[in-house]
């Protein structure tokens, strides 16, 4: 697996949970699943951002 990648097993419980959400429609799987994969990697990224801001890395090349 990629380093970036996200789990699967986190994905399809995310889709899942929007899946029931959304009163278990069918024939939205994939839409779900995408879905899924789309917030889990917005809230990654944001949390990473996050972290750089509270830690910033200290480079010795920057003045």
């Amino acid at each position: 697996m990629a380093p970036d990648a996200i789990p699967f097993e986190q994905i399809r419980e995310r889709a899942y949970e929007l899946w029931e959400r959304n009163h278990r429609p069918e024939g939205f799987e994939i839409e779900f699943w995408l879905l899924a994969e789309r917030e889990l990697r917005k809230e990654r990224d944001r949390k990473r951002a996050n972290e750089a801001q509270a830690n910033p890395a200290t480079d010795p090349g920057k003045p």
